[in-house]
């Protein structure tokens, strides 16, 4: 029998910290692409990039794969990587955007991997490409906060966006880029009732800054976007607990892509795959099945059909229909998970070109995606976050 009461825990990273600066480069290369297809009248649907990013002190490389517009040169992505770091914030001694040393080294996709998304080993006239890769992939949705995550994952991003915002603007100009947050949820009856404790490392710029000092910065905006009930006089407050955090970002710490895989998806309190998102184009299904996943993990639980939903998706290199969809709803569903899986295919074609158009993925909608989770998040105009829409509500209760 599964427990009702617990304490569980989740952290995030902000925006500055080493490897979300190298997803926001890699991501923003991802979008480079994307943009200049659709500014060219291109077709989006052959972009291809798998970019990874190292950052350290005052050092960018970027290397990997790419297959898109000649327009995309060094020259325009070397830019695109000095805006990422300015617009984080960086204007350090040890990493600042002007003075970093930059070295690309990307070349075109591997003609095998190509043959494999492009044809695909069991392609059918209606099934589109082939997976980029094999793998697993999951989704997963439940109601312990409106944007169905989990609580712990959600307002440890809550805190640093929250703070990045007051960094930006200038309302705490001695707060700097790189920070981490830690949040434990207290559960009773399988509900979050509670805060137990609140972790949280930040960057400044002050020396003379203690402890105390940044505490009584950050507390109020961190009171602000947590339950006000959840926060007691029994909640544990760690802020810096190693004093001085000064030396920070890249200098501080190497940074590379894809290795908050963890932060970028469900705090730990669901399964994953192991695949990173950040700088993979949409052919990825590491990226794009994880993305389905949510979508329609989001959707069972927004139609009433369960309190929890977790959902795998598993593919094959080459091959567009995914190999199995397995769910999990702890058996607490109003159908059998069997008859939900059956409806889920019914729903949403879940190969790569049928992903692609469901959510409507080949647009330069990733670098926002690089910090504080790619779920969890609302809608954009423009099809940002489309994995988060709710529009699937009506079908899958007709489906079951």
């Amino acid at each position: 029998m599964a427990r009702s009461s617990y304490l569980f825990t989740s952290e995030s990273v902000s925006e500055g910290h080493p490897d979300k600066v190298s997803d926001r480069i890699s991501d923003e290369i991802v979008d480079a692409y994307f943009k200049a297809a659709l500014d060219e009248g291109q077709d989006p649907w052959q972009v291809r990039v798998a970019a990874e990013t190292l950052t350290t002190t005052n050092k960018v490389v970027i290397a990997g794969e790419v297959r898109g517009s000649d327009k995309v040169t060094h020259d325009v992505i070397e830019g695109l990587a000095r805006d990422a770091i300015k617009d984080i914030g960086y204007e350090q001694a040890g990493f600042h955007w002007k003075e970093a040393d930059i070295d690309i080294l990307l070349h075109a996709q591997s003609a095998d991997i190509a043959q494999g998304v492009d044809i695909g080993g069991e392609k059918k006239d209606d099934d589109g490409e082939g997976a980029g890769d094999q793998g697993i992939m999951f989704g997963y949705a439940c109601q312990d906060t409106q944007a169905l995550m989990p609580a712990p994952i959600y307002y440890s991003h809550a805190i640093l966006r929250r703070l990045a915002e007051v960094r930006k603007d200038g309302t705490e100009p001695t707060l700097e880029p790189d920070a981490k947050s830690q949040v434990t949820v207290q559960y009773k009856d399988g509900k979050p009732v509670g805060i137990t404790s609140i972790v949280l490392s930040t960057q400044h710029s002050d020396e003379n800054q203690t402890s105390s000092d940044i505490r009584a910065i950050v507390e109020p905006y961190i009171r602000e976007v947590l339950p006000k009930d959840w926060v007691t006089d029994k909640t544990i407050w760690h802020v810096n607990p190693t004093g001085k955090f000064v030396i920070g970002g890249p200098d501080g710490d190497c940074g590379l892509t894809g290795r908050k895989i963890i932060v970028d998806t469900y705090g730990g309190y669901a399964p994953h795959g192991g695949g990173a998102f950040s700088g993979k184009d949409s052919t990825k299904v590491d990226r794009s099945a994880a993305y389905a996943a949510r979508y329609l993990a989001k959707n069972v639980v927004a139609a009433g059909i369960a309190p929890w939903c977790s959902i795998q998706l598993s593919y094959a290199i080459g091959v567009a229909q995914p190999l199995s969809i397995y769910v999990d709803m702890g058996g607490d569903g109003e159908v059998s998970e069997e008859a939900l899986e059956k409806a889920l295919g019914q729903v949403m074609d879940l190969s790569p070109t049928g992903i692609r158009k469901h959510l409507d993925l080949n647009k330069p909608i990733y670098a926002r995606t690089a910090a504080y989770g790619h779920f969890g998040r609302m809608p954009d105009s423009d099809g940002g976050f489309s994995w988060e829409k709710t529009d699937l509500v009506e079908a899958l209760k007709k489906a079951l």
